[in-house]
Formats: structure tokens, sequence, C-alpha cells
């Protein structure tokens, strides 16, 4: 007899972002002897990468996340799970709406991936999310927040209360991305130096920001080259102002890429241009390869991380002209090829990331009742 808690992560989909990363690593990571584990993809109709066996994945095929509601809730009811965790901000919403027709004794893990007073300060948040967040959040069982200046922020403007939120570190397969570079090195093509950015092509990522810092590093550097790797609504505009700018032949589109790392090797720095971030793995995996990194200051967990380490170029502000400062700065001094140890990102090594994941599913399996909602 199967007496393994059954536990339901649930994401929109496979592929295309950091938080979706997270989760399939979590897929992956925790522990088949101790749970049953389901996946299920809201917005997903085939399973597209490849996860083990003894993860169920229930692909729902929604065309969207919020009309997937009966979908999901269908799936709780019919599998009973022990405890949902929830990846994405908006799925988080939905699940937690739901959350008073869930099966009697079902827990509720939720996965915060931004700072809430970050996206309302950059326009990203629109005004009817915050009420929802002050309303659906205190549902939850517990929130998953990436940094401790995330949890505060969380606990300043939301009013939640701190010991409804737990800081984990977001898993990082540290080991599978230095074997693969390590099997498979790329000579860097062309003059350089190389510039690399992975992140969704949305407004908050702020590559129209590195496109126009790029114009100023040229001349310096003439033969700098970035490629983003990503996918997202700003496509058509950011390929628009490439063209704009006259960087044609500077900068290369990359789409999607499952494994970002598999563009380490050639690249001679990597940036992060974000307006607003919660800790995007896209850097905690440039991290583990040891390159450069150049970064604006997308939230306060980011520049307590990062600050005064070897090897990361921190801007002082979020501007165009900060960062291309930063980036000129870093290519000005950095030696052809150099890496750095980056030892921070040992934090986030994906045993230990697993095992603080587990740690707080188990107290919540067996420790407390479940939230009254």
């Amino acid at each position: 007899m199967n007496h393994r808690p059954r536990v339901l992560l649930l994401i929109p989909h496979l592929g295309s972002g950091g938080a979706e990363r997270v989760m399939a690593l979590l897929a992956r990571g925790l522990s088949a002897e101790k749970y049953e584990l389901h996946l299920g993809l809201i917005t997903q109709a085939e399973t597209g990468e490849e996860l083990p066996p003894w993860i169920q994945i229930h692909a729902l095929g929604a065309p969207r996340v919020r009309a997937g509601a009966f979908r999901l809730l269908r799936l709780v009811r019919q599998l009973k799970p022990s405890l949902i965790l929830s990846g994405i901000f908006h799925l988080n919403f939905l699940v937690l709406l739901l959350r008073p027709f869930f099966p009697r004794g079902t827990r509720v893990l939720v996965r915060q991936n931004g700072t809430v007073s970050s996206a309302r300060n950059f326009g990203g948040l629109p005004w009817t999310t915050r009420p929802l967040y002050r309303l659906l959040y205190r549902r939850a069982d517990r929130v998953i927040c990436q940094t401790r200046a995330m949890a505060e922020d969380l606990a300043q403007e939301l009013g939640l209360p701190e010991d409804r939120l737990a800081v984990l570190p977001n898993p990082v397969d540290v080991e599978e991305i230095r074997h693969s570079i390590g099997l498979n090195p790329a000579p860097q093509t062309g003059p350089g130096p190389h510039l690399l950015a992975v992140g969704r092509l949305s407004p908050e990522k702020g590559f129209d920001l590195l496109l126009r810092a790029l114009v100023s590093v040229r001349s310096d550097f003439p033969g700098v080259s970035l490629v983003i790797a990503g996918a997202g609504p700003e496509e058509a505009a950011l390929k628009a102002e490439r063209h704009a700018l006259g960087l044609d032949e500077a900068v290369r589109f990359a789409g999607y890429v499952a494994r970002p790392w598999s563009l380490f090797p050639e690249a001679t720095l990597f940036v992060l241009p974000s307006r607003h971030e919660g800790l995007p793995n896209a850097l905690l995996e440039a991290a583990a390869a040891g390159l450069p990194i150049v970064t604006l200051p997308a939230c306060e967990g980011l520049v307590e991380l990062l600050r005064g380490q070897p090897g990361v170029w921190l801007a002082p502000e979020i501007s165009t002209e900060a960062l291309a400062t930063s980036l000129l700065a870093a290519l000005h001094a950095l030696r052809p090829g150099e890496r750095f140890a980056h030892p921070f990102v040992e934090a986030f090594r994906l045993d230990r990331a697993i095992q603080a994941y587990e740690s707080l599913i188990d107290q919540r399996l067996r420790l407390e009742p479940p939230m009254e909602c």
C-alpha cells in the first residue's frame, strides 16, 4: 500500500522562464521515495521536456491560466493531493482563489517570484493586483520567497505575518552546468567581446535598456556582440529597436534556449539588465559557470547577494547610462576568457535547495493543521 503523501507541483507550462525551470528542477529533485510526485501543466497540452518516469504529468491544455480554473479544480479533486506547490504569481492567485473548493486537508504552498514593491514602483503591477495579493496570499499555508529582502517586502506591502513566510534558495544544478560546459567547450567567434543576456522578452527584463547601452559600448569596443536568449511579447518591439539603433549585425535573438549554459563558453560576460526581479536563476546559472556578471540593482536581495563580489559589476542605478558605464568598466578590466569562482552560488546548489524544500513540505504535512479558508 502506498502511504507516500501526494505532492502536486503546478506551473503554467514547461520552458520559457526561470520560474518554470525552478519547478522542473524541484520535480526532478524531490524524493520519489518520500512523495508521490505529480506535475500539473495548466496551459500545456503535451509534455515536451523529458522528466523522470516517477513524475506523473497532467497536461491540462487550457488556453490561458485563468481559463484553466475548472480543469485545475477537477484535477485537484481527482488526485486529492496532500500538498500543492504553485510556482508563479498569476497561477498562485488561481490556486488560492479555488482553495475553498479543494478537498479538506490539502496544504497549499505558493512560491513568489518577484518583489511586489519593485513591480509597483516600475509600473509592472496593475492596480487590481495588489488587493488580490492581500486577499489571496493569506490563504496560503506558506508563501515561499527567494530572499529575506523579498520576504520583508511582502510583509510590509501586504501585511502578511512573518511566520507565514519562508525563505528558501532557488535550486541551481551547479554540477550539471559545470559538467556540460566541460564537455562542450565553444571557442569565441568574431572579434568580441561577446555579451550574453537571458530572460523573458518582457518590459521588466530591461532588454531595451541593454540595447541602448550597447550603442555606447560600441564606441570603445566596435566588435562587441550580444546574444539575447529568451522569448516573449516584446520580441517584435525589441527587434525593431535593434534595427533603429543600427545594431542588426551586433545583436542576435536566440529564442528560447532550454539549457542556457550551452551559450556560456563563448560569452565574455553575462548581463542582467532587469528593471525589477526576484532572484533570477539565469544569473545564478551564469555564476555557476564562472561568468563575469554585469547587473542593474533590480532588487534589494540581488544587491545584498552581489555587492562587493569579485567578478561582479553592480550598477548604482537602473538606467541606460549606468548600465553602459558598468559594461565598459567590466570590459576594460577583464582579461580574455577570464572566469570567477563566485562562491555565493554554493548556497543555491541543487542538493541544498531540495533539502530546504523537503524540510518545509514535511513540516507543513506533519506539524500543523491546514489553513482554514
